[in-house]
C-alpha cells in the first residue's frame, strides 16, 4: 500500500510522507488524486454543491497582511461597512431565494465589538431559525467566540494561511502572531464550532515543504472546512509584483486534502474562479462540494477587493442561482441551498 492509499484509510502521514505525495507527480498524478478524491466525496456526499449565501459586510480591517488588498496601509481602498440592519435584510432576502446558510465575511474591524456582532447574530437566528450561521471575521478572544457561539453562530472560517511559523512571518507584519492564529482555531474548535482553516497556494516564500506542514497541520486539527485557493496579488500591496499561485497545484492540492479528510467540507472559492475560467467546475471535479455565490448588496461587492480581478459575474451573483444550478446540472453536480452540514 503506498502513500495516498494509506491516507485514504485514514492513517496519519509524516510532513516527509506528505512532501512526497505533493512534490512526486509521477508516482501521484494529478488524475489519480483526482478521480479519489471525487470517489471520496461522492461516497459520503454524493454529487451536491452546497451553495452558501456569501455577505462581505465590511471592508474596515485593522491588519496589514502584506499580501491583501483590505490591508490598512491602503489608502486607495473603497472602505464600506453594511449596518446592522442592511445585514439582516441581506439575510432576508437571501432565505427567500431558498439559501440555508449565509457566511458573514470581513475585515478585522474594531467598530464590529461584540456589543454589537452578538445582536447583530441573534437577530439573523431569530428571523432565519433554521438557517446556518457563518462568521469569518478574525482573530478574536476566547470569550467573544464563546458570546458568538452562544448566538448562535454554526460556523466560524479562520484560514491558517500558512502552517510554518517562518512563512507565517513573511506573509504577516510582526504585529501578528502566528501562535495566536493556532490558539484561535483550536479554541473554535474545543468550542464546538463547525471550524474552517485553510491555506493560500502559491504565496510568495512557500514551497512543497510549507504545503506538507499544512497537511500535518490539518491532519491534526481535522477542521469541518478547508479553504484553499491560489495567491492572486494585488495591485496595492507589497506583493504586487509576486507570481499567481499555480492553479493545477491548488487543484492538486483539494484532492490531497479530500483524500486526507473525506468528511471535510471543501469550497471551490472565488480565487479558483477567478484564476481559470473553468477553475470552479475544476475545484468540483478535484473533490470540492460547496460554492458560495455573493449576495452582498450590488455596489458595495466590487469594493471587496482582496486580489485583483475578483470576479464579479453571473457565477458568482445569488440572484442568479437558475443559472448557477443549470451550470453545475450540465457538468453532472446538483446545486443544493440546504444547510449541509458537516457529516462526521
Amino acid at each position: 500500500m503506498d502513500l495516498i492509499d494509506k491516507a485514504a484509510e485514514g492513517a496519519a502521514l509524516s510532513k516527509e510522507e506528505w512532501l512526497s505525495v505533493i512534490s512526486d507527480k509521477e508516482k501521484y498524478p494529478d488524475e489519480r488524486l483526482r478521480n479519489m478524491a471525487s470517489s471520496i466525496r461522492d461516497s459520503v456526499y454524493g454529487r451536491k454543491v452546497y451553495l452558501r449565501g456569501l455577505i462581505e459586510f465590511t471592508s474596515y480591517c485593522k491588519n496589514d497582511c502584506l499580501y491583501c488588498g483590505l490591508r490598512r496601509s491602503n489608502a486607495r481602498a473603497e472602505r464600506y461597512r453594511l449596518s446592522p440592519d442592511e445585514i439582516v435584510s441581506t439575510c432576508v432576502h437571501g432565505y427567500s431565494l431558498g439559501f440555508r446558510t449565509f457566511v458573514l465575511q470581513g475585515g478585522e474591524d474594531p467598530w464590529w465589538r461584540d456589543e454589537r456582532l452578538v445582536p447583530l447574530v441573534k437577530k439573523i437566528r431569530s428571523v432565519c431559525p433554521d438557517a446556518a450561521i457563518t462568521l469569518s471575521v478574525g482573530e478574536r478572544s476566547d470569550e467573544s467566540y464563546k458570546a458568538l457561539r452562544k448566538a448562535g453562530a454554526d460556523r466560524y472560517l479562520l484560514r491558517h494561511e500558512t502552517a510554518d511559523r517562518e512563512h507565517y512571518s513573511r506573509l504577516h507584519p510582526s504585529d501578528m502572531s502566528f501562535d495566536n492564529r493556532m490558539r484561535c482555531l483550536r479554541t473554535l474548535k474545543r468550542i464546538g464550532y463547525q471550524t474552517g482553516a485553510g491555506m493560500m497556494i502559491g504565496t510568495p516564500g512557500s514551497s512543497f515543504e510549507t504545503l506538507a506542514s499544512d497537511m500535518t497541520f490539518l491532519q491534526d486539527l481535522r477542521p469541518e472546512m478547508v479553504g484553499i485557493g491560489p495567491f492572486i496579488p494585488h495591485h496595492d500591496t507589497p506583493f504586487a509584483s509576486e507570481d499567481r499561485g499555480s492553479v493545477a497545484l491548488t487543484l492538486r492540492m483539494l484532492s490531497i486534502v479530500r483524500i486526507a479528510l473525506p468528511h471535510v467540507l471543501l469550497p471551490s472559492t472565488t480565487a479558483l474562479a477567478t484564476a481559470s475560467s473553468d477553475g470552479q467546475i475544476a475545484g468540483l471535479e478535484a473533490g470540492a462540494n460547496v460554492v458560495m455565490p455573493n449576495i452582498t448588496p450590488m455596489g458595495e461587492r466590487e469594493k471587496y477587493l482582496l486580489y485583483d480581478n475578483k470576479k464579479i459575474s453571473d457565477e458568482e451573483d445569488g440572484d442568479n442561482l437558475s443559472s448557477i444550478m443549470e451550470r453545475f446540472r450540465r457538468a453532472g453536480y446538483k446545486g443544493s441551498l440546504e444547510r449541509g452540514d458537516f457529516r462526521a
